[in-house]
């Protein structure tokens, strides 16, 4: 496998409002160190120079905006502060939704303030459809299987940085979650039995797919993180976001990104059986309604028209700050 580099961005979509790329599966969306020069965020900016100011430190914005020191609660990961008393924030784009370092796939850029509130309100309102290609260790036993185990944030010490289930020691917060699990393939990778599954989350959890998975006795091969430090073997961990679709009004995405888990591309990926086909599943998945997803267990009197509350909108501002608002 290439590793990733500057120049080797593979651009899947491009408009005047969303780019989407098929992020390498070693490379971060972007960093704030200094030191870490290879991002997708840089990559962008070496693909089209043409978006690049060369006036500003980092080089690359799409409009600047002074605020009052006071207001750096709501600077995010993704704006930068330059002087003390006021703040000028350089904005590169908006990562429409979250990668993994190690996950490969569709990763969707909105270019200017509307593109990112039209985006938003899809994320937020759970329209967006995506898929994702995995290799788990084992055989899968169910062809189609429904996790719903509830996430948290692993407090135990040495295990911060990772999330897990409810019920097990140390996890704060546990969250609604819910994944679909469709067996695809039977076979070996490296000599070992794996399955080939297809993984459609219905919520958006940090590491939700890799915990479900870890959940149920079968890891992504490859995830160093979820098989405990066990899993150091395959040169990147088997996972992939394969389908993305943004029901925009004017400007519908649906975009794929192409396998990488085929013998021609990885001579350890040995398939044996096929139980179903991708193209096939993807056909149901975008003809099928959209599940919904009640993370609140008190019901729902009457169907009037949803009113935000103040917190949802505050999110919402916050989400759409990186924008020149004015």
């Amino acid at each position: 496998m290439e590793p990733a580099s500057l120049e080797n961005l593979c651009v899947l979509y491009h408009s005047a409002n969303y780019i989407v790329v098929n992020k390498h599966w070693d490379i971060r969306i972007d960093s704030k160190m200094w030191y870490e020069k290879q991002t997708v965020q840089s990559q962008l900016k070496h693909r089209f120079p043409e978006l690049a100011d060369p006036g500003t430190y980092y080089g690359f914005r799409f409009s600047v905006t002074l605020l009052c020191a006071e207001t750096n609660n709501y600077l995010n990961k993704h704006m930068y502060l330059i002087s003390s008393s006021f703040v000028c924030i350089l904005i590169f784009c908006r990562f429409c939704h979250q990668l993994d370092f190690s996950t490969s796939g569709a990763l969707c850029v909105a270019l200017n303030k509307a593109a990112a509130g039209h985006a938003y309100r899809c994320f937020k309102d759970r329209l967006v459809t995506k898929a994702y290609l995995a290799l788990v260790r084992d055989i899968v036993a169910e062809e189609k299987m429904a996790l719903d185990f509830a996430i948290g944030k692993n407090t135990t010490e040495g295990k911060t940085h990772m999330m897990c289930t409810e019920g097990t020691d140390g996890c704060e917060n546990p969250k609604t979650c819910q994944t679909e699990l469709t067996v695809l393939e039977y076979g070996e990778y490296d000599g070992d039995p794996v399955t080939k599954v297809l993984l459609q989350p219905l919520t958006g959890r940090t590491h939700q797919l890799r915990v479900h998975c870890s959940a149920i006795d079968h890891p992504i091969v490859g995830d160093y993180t979820y098989s405990l430090r066990t899993d150091n073997a395959p040169y990147r961990m088997m996972l992939h976001a394969y389908f993305l679709h943004i029901p925009l009004e004017n400007e519908p995405i649906h975009v794929t990104a192409p396998d990488p888990f085929v013998p021609t591309l990885d001579s350890k990926w040995a398939p044996q059986r096929c139980v179903n086909v991708l193209e096939d599943l993807l056909k149901n998945i975008l003809t099928q309604p959209q599940t919904e997803i009640r993370e609140d267990p008190e019901p729902v009197h009457g169907r009037s028209s949803p009113v935000e509350s103040e917190e949802q909108q505050a999110q919402c501002q916050q989400w759409l700050c990186e924008w020149n608002l004015d």
